[in-house]
């Protein structure tokens, strides 16, 4: 265990191997200081300090190795007092100015495209709750509107309203980078990659951004019964908000939120180094196994039960019995990531209706007056 000394209630489960750059990355601490406000620790990237240990005040990368089976302080609780989400703060007319922490790297060298994580700094005036989303406008001129800043791009929140530090001023974005691949040529082609998903993946400690909102209900965490079952199903970077749900369930000590119900993710992604923060779900199964349940789909690498590739719908299949259960019981069940996810996983949810002698048009119809169906997708 490493101890961090400013943040004394925090612990850094640092686990063995070194697969990953993921695993070994480091952060220094900086002042960073924001007009009259100033902030430290911030979290600058300097991957080249990997095998240096944690000489020079070096600390174990925040974003994973925070999941230990003692819970983590959080401040300021003042957050908790709003009866209602904070919503578009900051229009697009008018942005905030914040500033990138960290740029991490989450995928393994097998795994199809390149995802990140991304610290920012909001310096405590961008406030959010869980499953709520900010826009980024990315620097430079709308090609379809010259003269003009580009459009806001929105980015799922994938840190609680505490934010990977636990103070309040941070929020995490989980990013895949966009490129685009000429079929003709089979070669990559930069004139026609995604302006702000490469943005923020090329950004460095220190750059400004400019960001808006928060945005967004459908996604909020109720949190009116704390038992309650919330089943949560994403493909890639739809992860997002669930990792907020599931930090503030199983990490962070929120007094006025303890969470004893059952939190059931299922991630579908390419393969094993595709997984997105898959030691922090690890490590929330090993330590609370009555109220959490992880299940991967893993498409280039797994099969269901035809022999085709699995996807989450096919694992949303296997346990088909289970879940329809527990929506009849009440528990929430979420969706996030690509639109393409929705269809395979309606036909799939409508026929195992069906083979129960159900309608499911009218099940669905019953699930959204119940306020238990969230879909976020993009």
């Amino acid at each position: 265990m490493a101890h961090l000394a400013t943040l004394p209630q925090v612990s850094f489960a640092v686990p063995a191997g070194s697969d990953t750059t993921l695993r070994r990355s480091a952060f220094k601490i900086q002042n960073i200081s924001f007009g009259d406000k100033s902030w430290a620790p911030a979290l600058g990237l300097d991957l080249k300090s990997r095998n240096t240990g944690l000489k020079n005040r070096f600390v174990v990368c925040m974003s994973v190795q925070q999941a230990s089976r003692s819970k983590v302080a959080v401040s300021p609780i003042e957050l908790e007092d709003a009866k209602e989400p904070p919503l578009n703060i900051y229009k697009p007319k008018e942005p905030y100015t914040a500033t990138i922490v960290s740029v991490e790297r989450l995928v393994g060298p097998k795994a199809p495209g390149e995802t990140c994580h991304i610290v920012i700094d909001h310096g405590g005036n961008v406030p959010y709750w869980e499953g709520q989303s900010y826009g980024v406008i990315p620097p430079g001129e709308n090609p379809k509107k010259p003269g003009n800043p580009h459009n806001v791009r929105l980015y799922s929140i994938a840190s609680t309203r505490y934010g990977d530090s636990f103070d309040g001023k941070t929020a995490s974005l989980c990013v895949r980078r966009a490129v685009y691949f000429d079929p003709e040529t089979g070669k990559e082609d930069p004139s026609k990659s995604g302006v702000c998903s490469n943005f923020l993946c090329n950004s460095k400690p220190g750059d400004k951004l400019q960001i808006t909102g928060p945005s967004g209900k459908i996604m909020l965490l109720p949190e009116d019964d704390p038992n309650a079952t919330h089943i949560m199903i994403a493909t890639g970077t739809g992860i997002a908000p669930f990792r907020g749900y599931l930090r503030r369930m199983f990490m962070e000590a929120v007094p006025t939120y303890n969470f004893g119900g059952l939190a059931w993710l299922f991630l579908g992604v390419a393969n094993k180094d595709s997984l997105l923060y898959d030691e922090e779900f690890t490590k929330y199964l090993q330590d609370y196994p009555d109220h959490f349940r992880y299940d991967k789909a893993l498409s280039r690498e797994q099969k269901n039960k035809s022999g085709g590739k699995m996807y989450v719908q096919d694992k949303i299949e296997e346990y088909s019995d289970e879940i329809f259960k527990l929506l009849d019981g009440g528990a929430h069940i979420y969706f996030c990531g690509l639109k393409g996810m929705m269809p395979g996983i309606q036909d799939t949810l409508k026929r195992v209706a069906e083979q129960r002698g159900e309608k499911w048009d009218e099940k669905l119809s019953q699930l959204k007056k119940n306020k238990q169906w969230h879909v976020e997708v993009y």
